[in-house]
């Protein structure tokens, strides 16, 4: 399976290049455990699922300790049938999915939000979850939007997304969760989302 991530990190300040660089040294500790290319659109992260979020989450916590507003664009993707295997994402979680209902699977999910690091940086996010190529693809959206209701980072539902909000360590998490736990363990599995900290409009 492939699993990775396209990222975008846009500081809202003159000075977004310190900005960027200051949230780059976050990625230090993952960089023997993933693949991280950056050229002038994005930078890609690809491996397993569990360093992978955690150095989306750093990142954008990091970025997001600045004062000036910022903002982070994510297309999470694992089992694209058009991206070759690669070892270096197995994954326990979607392994043992295989064989959860999708109650064990809401109960699994919201455990590991509740235990998530606090990180001590406020973030808001939207995400859509994209189940592609199964029948009854909503069954699998609706027990995520479930999932999130009951996670402690649900904001409201939006038009086409889901609105989280809460400290970056149990919202990432329950972005892990999502990308994890619901769609087909070995199935196409896609989340459009985008981080936002320190906006003048909640002040």
């Amino acid at each position: 399976m492939f699993i990775g991530a396209q990222v975008s990190l846009y500081p809202m300040t003159s000075d977004f290049e310190q900005v960027i660089l200051s949230g780059l040294k976050a990625l230090d500790p993952y960089r023997d455990r993933l693949r991280i290319e950056t050229d002038d659109m994005s930078t890609l992260f690809k491996g397993a699922p569990a360093p992978l979020v955690d150095a989306l989450r750093d990142l954008f916590a990091r970025a997001a300790q600045q004062p000036p507003h910022v903002t982070m664009h994510v297309t999470l993707s694992r089992g694209c049938p058009g991206e070759p295997d690669d070892p270096s994402c197995r994954c326990e979680t979607l392994s043992q999915a295989q064989d959860q209902t999708l109650a064990e699977r809401q109960t699994l999910a919201t455990e590991a939000v509740q235990a998530a690091p606090v990180l001590g940086v406020e973030i808001d996010v939207q995400f859509s979850l994209y189940v592609l190529g199964r029948d009854r693809h909503m069954d699998e959206i609706y027990g995520c939007i479930d999932f999130l209701k009951a996670s402690g980072t649900f904001l409201r539902s939006k038009n086409f997304c889901t609105r989280l909000r809460g400290d970056a360590g149990a919202v990432f998490e329950a972005v892990r969760q999502a990308f994890l736990r619901f769609g087909p363990a070995e199935g196409h599995v896609t989340i459009d989302l985008t981080a936002s900290a320190n906006s003048p409009t909640l002040r």
